[in-house]
């Protein structure tokens, strides 16, 4: 086993979200300090030993972070090259930089899970309007056409019913370069959590099942309403593409329901909005999960002890908070952020719905 860095050593994470705020948190229940690197509000960084407010693109600013910072990560995936250049320079990064590569750009995620011989939706991509007719004769309509890059919670995206609105689609992107997705024929949307530590052992979570609104996460449930061999075979995929990715730290991977077996829909290099549920449903939750991962020590089993509905606050739905708080069973999470706009997520609630 990988000799874990010592008490007291300082997890760097680069964003200040909610993620990275109960990053910091595990990190702490490890006897680790947390470095936020954040450009911006960074609610992560109440919770945190130090912050530095600074761009991606300032060099000093990146080399004087990672220099305090025994180990790097990340809450999200959206982070320059060349700011994973200047960090690896002066600090372990984990997960690597290739992780980052794959996921940040769809037409290269979906790629590489092909070429693994996993399922996804039928794609192509599409640099102009002129590529777009070819791209739909390779997935049909009804389609969606979405940025290469920068996309989350359904943002960068254009529904194309039929061929003659693929005009519009593309006007929506603004020129971005693109790729369109075939529609999957689906019962259900399902994610698996799984992780993968330094000594190249990997441990996941039960699959949970995602119900989205408005391109965003409401709820997840776990047990998934799957029977056991579709929970296995979605172990297996998760498990597969870790070690093909020779990936360190917690993964995310959506996946579709079909009759023909499961398709998967992404990945996400990053503790994750559906694996909330750990924090009720587990003795090491993903966060903890994802902190054992990138400092050495060994794994949590994933074993849940616990059936957890755990649904997201968006918006001024944390105005419900109290009310939740005082239902038996019920495990409340506020992320400290100062303004409530329309779709942002501002905490999330776990219920717990009966043992394992």
């Amino acid at each position: 086993m990988t000799e874990p860095l010592p008490q007291g050593s300082t997890v760097g994470i680069l964003g200040g979200g909610q993620l990275g705020r109960m990053l910091a948190m595990a990190a702490a229940r490890l006897g680790y300090k947390a470095h936020i690197y954040e450009p911006g509000a960074a609610p992560a960084a109440d919770v945190a030993a130090a912050r530095t407010m600074a761009a991606y693109d300032n060099t000093d600013a990146l080399r004087a972070f990672a220099a305090s910072c025994d180990v790097v990560t990340f809450e999200f995936e959206n982070i320059p090259a060349s700011a994973l250049d200047h960090l690896a320079r002066d600090a372990a990064l984990y997960p690597d930089r290739r992780a980052l590569e794959v996921s940040q750009d769809r037409l290269a995620e979906k790629t590489f899970l092909t070429d693994l011989g996993l399922r996804t939706a039928p794609f192509a991509p599409v640099g102009t309007a002129a590529d777009l007719p070819d791209a739909l004769a390779v997935t049909g309509t009804p389609a969606i056409l979405k940025t290469r890059r920068f996309g989350y919670d359904g943002k960068g995206q254009a529904r194309i019913a039929t061929p003659d609105q693929a005009e519009e689609a593309v006007a929506i992107l603004n020129g971005a370069p693109a790729i369109v997705e075939g529609f999957v024929a689906f019962s259900r949307e399902i994610s698996v959590i799984a992780a993968r530590g330094l000594d190249g052992s990997i441990a996941a979570y039960d699959p949970g099942e995602n119900v989205h609104q408005d391109g965003i996460l409401a709820t997840t449930t776990v047990p998934a309403a799957i029977p056991s061999s579709l929970k296995t075979d979605a172990i297996l995929i998760a498990s597969r593409i870790l070690n093909a990715l020779e990936y360190t730290g917690v993964l995310g991977v959506e996946l579709f329901v079909t009759p023909q077996g499961l398709v998967v829909n992404e990945i996400a290099p990053r503790v994750h909005n559906s694996g909330h549920w750990t924090q009720a449903g587990c003795a090491v939750d993903q966060f903890e999960q994802h902190i054992r991962a990138i400092t050495g020590w060994p794994l949590g089993d994933g074993a849940r002890h616990a059936n957890v509905v755990m649904e997201n606050l968006i918006g001024d739905q944390i105005d419900e908070g109290l009310r939740l708080a005082a239902q038996p069973g019920t495990q409340i999470h506020l992320y400290g952020k100062a303004e409530t706009r329309p779709g942002r997520k501002m905490g999330h609630v776990n219920r717990v719905t009966g043992p394992a």
